[in-house]
């Protein structure tokens, strides 16, 4: 074999292996527990976790598999859960938009800033993460009650008159969320931003665009991607946020996390549970998946 042949087959093989250690990953960390998910969610309860054990059975001469859907069913026609999966995406759209409203101008202004400054700004961005995120929503608590921290001094200034009742409601529930997922929409924002070549804005500026003009025409389109990947990993995980509505929010704010606690350990539903978290996951993929597939055709559409 030739040396030019050893050298295809050899970055054949090496291709094979960069495509098949994270596939091997999410099919060991996502797609197998996803089936045991999906498994449970369409069995009687208490037949256990084995993948597919009671589902297909033989007997007879007879290969038989038995399937139950009254859970989805279920979760169709009780309006509950429709309302809860409505709320939960409500409010992770909500967290996001403002995350982006906000992180936006920051992560921009990081990367203008000196290149001296930006470990340092950086740094703080990521400080929070040194901190347990539970202590984190606890303090919220202290600072959004009525006795709290935020209470006392507009007292103290006079600016009301009598406490005013944040915590526990819609609002004290998107400070936290906001808060805790802020520092996931600035870091890829940044790390979009700062490659960004400053010679473009300088083009747009001798050809008559003014700041505000070149801002919207040549930066924020070429920061789409870092605000897609910022949206993503802000709005996935809030929609199945447990922590921060338990602590911060209140009946009106009853999140498709706080559910699937309930139906997992407090009424010990295991196949309720699962198709509860089955429809979340859905929910979240299938969106992600027509967006990307149109991401792909409107970027072969471009080359074209």
């Amino acid at each position: 074999m030739s040396p030019a042949s050893l050298s295809k087959a050899f970055q054949a093989r090496a291709r094979w292996l960069v495509i098949a250690v994270p596939h091997l990953w999410l099919d060991v960390f996502f797609l197998v527990p996803f089936l045991i998910l999906l498994k449970l969610s369409v069995t009687e309860s208490g037949e256990g976790t084995e993948l597919f054990a009671q589902m297909i059975k033989y007997v007879d001469g007879v290969l038989q598999m038995r399937v139950k859907l009254s859970n989805y069913v279920f979760i169709w026609s009780d309006n509950l859960y429709f309302l809860t999966y409505l709320r939960s995406i409500g409010y992770a759209a909500v967290t996001t938009v403002l995350c982006l409203l906000i992180g936006y101008p920051f992560a921009y202004s990081m990367a203008r800033a000196p290149a001296a400054r930006r470990p340092g700004l950086l740094m703080l961005v990521m400080l929070p993460f040194w901190t347990s995120f539970l202590i984190r929503i606890y303090a919220w608590k202290g600072i959004l009650a009525s006795n709290g921290i935020l209470n006392s001094v507009l007292l103290s200034l006079h600016v009301i008159q009598q406490p005013l009742l944040i915590l526990n409601t819609w609002i004290s529930l998107t400070i936290g969320m906001v808060y805790a997922y802020l520092p996931f929409m600035i870091l890829p924002l940044y790390a979009n931003l700062v490659k960004h070549d400053g010679r473009l804005l300088e083009a747009a500026a001798d050809l008559g665009a003014t700041p505000w003009q070149a801002f919207w025409r040549v930066t924020v389109p070429l920061s789409k991607s870092g605000v897609i990947a910022g949206s993503m990993l802000v709005f996935i995980p809030c929609v199945g946020e447990y922590v921060i509505p338990e602590l911060l929010g209140g009946p009106e704010t009853l999140m498709i996390g706080r559910v699937l606690w309930d139906e997992f350990f407090s009424n010990n539903d295991w196949p309720m549970a699962a198709a509860v978290a089955v429809v979340m996951i859905l929910l979240i993929i299938v969106p992600i998946a027509l967006f990307n597939k149109y991401q792909s055709e409107q970027g072969e559409g471009g080359r074209a």
